[in-house]
């Protein structure tokens, strides 16, 4: 009781604030709306999953603990693909079902339409590619899956473009947490932990920026 009533809004941009509260389940959870809910387009992303390598074990040992840290490592990454997979499942049902409704639905606190229209773009722009680049990138990564359902793309295209995607982003982040942290511990003596608010930002800014820049110069045009 005591923890909730600490809470404040801003710990929902805290990735750190699901991992140590939510534990693997709701982080699951998380990942899994990211990619597939457009109403989770505000959750943290590229972040969550960097600082989930860097709690892999506590995270994995929550389902089985293998008693290897590699294998807990690879334990979280293959719920990390799955969950990741079935979100972007879930976004490209939804496009296909509702179609040009969205395009002509008014905007809400949950849903913007100039993100739609961003991932169309950048969808139209790097055609089946766009699934497997959108992962990097946060906002387009959740409606890239959704504007493909809009436009009809070949399911079996789909799902080769998604499970490629899934996989490089799940361990490219979850591998970069985890042993960034133990090589800067074991080096340096430096615990990224200590410093997560730092990093988290970092990586905001470095996966935000190609959004950041696409969305002013098509608001200078």
């Amino acid at each position: 009781m005591f923890e909730l009533l600490q809470f404040v809004w801003t710990d929902l941009l805290n990735p750190e604030f699901y991992i140590q509260h939510g534990g693997i389940w709701v982080f699951l959870f998380i990942v899994f709306a990211e990619t597939g809910l457009f109403a989770g387009f505000f959750l943290p992303g590229d972040s969550l999953l960097f600082v989930a390598g860097i709690y892999s074990s506590e995270l994995a040992r929550e389902v089985v603990d293998t008693g290897n840290d590699f294998a807990n490592l690879l334990l979280l990454s293959t719920l990390v693909i799955g969950a990741g997979i079935l979100g972007n499942i879930v976004g490209y049902w939804f496009g296909r079902q509702s179609g040009p409704y969205l395009f002509k639905r008014e905007d809400t606190f949950f849903f913007k339409k100039k993100h739609l229209f961003a991932a169309k773009e950048f969808y139209e722009k790097h055609g089946g590619g766009a699934i497997v680049f959108a992962r990097f990138l946060p906002l387009i990564r959740t409606f890239a899956p959704i504007v493909a359902g809009i436009v009809q793309m070949d399911r079996r295209k789909f799902m080769v473009y998604n499970v490629v995607g899934c996989v490089a982003w799940a361990l490219s982040m979850l591998f970069a947490g985890h042993y960034l942290y133990k090589f800067f511990l074991d080096r340096y003596q430096f615990d990224i932990k200590e410093h997560l608010e730092v990093i988290v930002i970092l990586i905001i800014l470095v996966t935000t920026a190609p959004v950041i820049i696409k969305l002013i110069r098509s608001g200078r045009k």
